[in-house]
């Protein structure tokens, strides 16, 4: 397959006029290499990953921006975050030196940008494919399918078998990334613990319960949970409070960011096996709400997505934020069939927001929006 276009590209494009420095941040391997080289194909290009290139960018962070040029791409640029203050003093002598940044590793790189480059840099995070970016590579494909295959480059570009891809990029992380990140002493009980959240996706998380079954402290839990979401494995939705006399769940709820990578995790080891788990509900909600995710990241947005449950009540599966005036109720439902009854807790909530509220049933079947989307048209 040729190049595909992204979604966040006019973002970046626009920003790029306005800003000497381009940070793009995302999971491994999920095509910020490729995207910042097709677009900016006559910028000198520098990988951080490479060793011995990240030495002399280390030992002399002057010395080797300068024998770059004006004109720079550095790919993983949280290996050396001594660059920073060196990017921000060419870009203010010179604010026509163009900088574009990427790193995959979200704490590590936001924590020196925000410091060093606040005000210089466009801030941007590149997930894997869309749906509406993949478009002909799905049309004929089941919606279980799209699950298992997921939305890496490396499976719907490159044609590696998921498994494959999936088992190799989870072990290279654990081996690769969780040194950089946190000292984790058992990684067979860091390993655990994972697969362990994978049974769990779409639920609240308990650190405490965790703790228990896999056999270190809450506060372990509580911290290789941070790794994970540094490193963009999963993603936290966190809960909505519209009423402080209600009794609110106070906890977040966790989604991995590929479904390919969840179901690889699960043990599946192929489309039709996902029929025959009882977390087929759960691996959809993943998708919808991993969706979108995208959809805001690719319009150059933050997340502004959310979930709601009543302690004893309503539970609404996502609020989407956009103002203060303006909310979108989505529930989710792996069924092809529109029920009545979906529509129930999101009906009971919207008499509770003030503002303009929206509620749609996100689900397998055909698109009325905005009463019904099918998941394919998030």
């Amino acid at each position: 397959m040729d190049y595909v276009p992204r979604a966040i590209t006019p973002r970046i494009e626009d920003a790029h006029k306005h800003y000497p420095v381009i940070t793009i941040t995302g999971p491994r391997q999920a095509g910020k290499s490729t995207l910042c080289r097709h677009l900016f194909p006559d910028y000198k290009y520098v990988n951080l990953e490479r060793i011995a290139t990240r030495s002399l960018a280390a030992n002399d962070p002057q010395g080797f921006l300068e024998s770059l040029g004006s004109y720079v791409i550095i790919d993983e640029v949280q290996h050396v975050p001594e660059l920073m203050s060196e990017i921000q003093v060419m870009v203010d002598e010179n604010r026509d030196r163009r900088y574009i940044l990427t790193g995959s590793s979200n704490f590590s790189l936001l924590n020196v940008v925000t410091q060093s480059l606040a005000g210089r840099s466009a801030l941007f995070t590149l997930l894997p494919f869309s749906f509406d970016e993949i478009r002909p590579e799905i049309v004929n494909k089941s919606i279980e399918e799209n699950a298992f295959q997921g939305f890496y480059p490396g499976v719907l570009v490159n044609g590696i078998p998921p498994k494959d891809f999936y088992d190799n990029y989870y072990n290279t992380y654990v081996e690769r990334d969780l040194r950089d990140l946190l000292r984790v002493s058992n990684l067979l009980k860091f390993d655990m613990f994972v697969r362990m959240l994978a049974l769990r996706v779409g639920s609240e998380f308990n650190a405490s319960a965790l703790s228990r079954e896999v056999g270190v402290s809450a506060v372990t839990i509580s911290e290789w949970l941070s790794i994970l979401v540094t490193s963009y494995i999963v993603f936290e939705l966190p809960p909505y409070f519209v009423n402080p006399n209600k009794s609110l769940t106070k906890n977040k709820k966790i989604y991995f960011h590929d479904t390919g990578l969840l179901c690889s995790l699960l043990g599946i080891e192929s489309p039709s096996d996902i029929n025959n788990t009882i977390l087929w509900g759960a691996i959809f909600e993943n998708m919808a709400v991993s969706s979108l995710i995208k959809k805001n990241l690719n319009a150059g947005k933050r997340s502004n997505l959310y979930f709601y449950r009543e302690n004893r009540g309503i539970e609404v599966d996502v609020i989407e934020q956009n103002n203060r005036d303006s909310i979108h109720l989505y529930e989710i439902k792996a069924g092809k069939t529109l029920q009545i009854d979906y529509s129930v807790n999101m009906k009971k909530l919207a008499t509770q927001l003030d503002g303009s509220v929206e509620s749609s049933v996100i689900y397998n079947g055909e698109s009325m929006p905005p009463l019904a989307i099918n998941v394919r048209d998030i």
